[in-house]
């Protein structure tokens, strides 16, 4: 899978482990940087991460940040993309599995690396259920095409 990565200074740290990570089970990745610990605004590395997937140059996307909040809403104002902001297993697994969450958000003051680690994987591997979710993502897609929702 070809995956796209960008975080901020206070998420530098485990984006540079999550490539590591990623790169070992043999994904491709795109780093949209920052590319050291000095002090960036998010929404330069952010933004950036989220359209090469809203574009489809990379099939997900994954933002760092200290605690994820401000990059899961800067991901989110490009359209085609439903970043979630995961803190454990369970939001990472519901995330993919009820909202189809193409972009995964992780706040490295928050966690530990081995939580996110994990929480990477899990998102990496579940699925999206489909079923009564399928009719909730499309009208999240009709509202931002500007139409009315059902």
């Amino acid at each position: 899978m070809k995956i796209a990565i960008g975080s901020d200074h206070a998420g530098f740290k485990y984006k540079e482990q999550i490539i590591a990570h990623l790169k070992e089970l043999g994904h491709e990745v795109k780093d949209c940087g920052t590319y050291s610990l000095d002090s960036t605004d998010y929404p330069l590395w952010i933004i950036p991460t989220a359209e090469a997937v809203a574009r489809g140059e990379c099939e997900r996307g994954i933002v760092l940040g200290g605690s994820g909040n401000g990059e899961a809403m800067a991901a989110n104002k490009v359209k085609g993309v439903r970043c979630a902001l995961c803190w454990s297993d369970e939001t990472a697994q519901l995330s993919r599995q009820h909202n189809n969450s193409n972009v995964l958000s992780i706040g490295e003051r928050m966690i530990s690396i081995e939580i996110a680690l994990r929480i990477v994987d899990i998102w990496l591997t579940t699925e999206f259920e489909g079923g009564r979710h399928v009719n909730r993502i499309a009208e999240l897609d009709r509202y931002e095409a500007g139409q009315p929702m059902q």
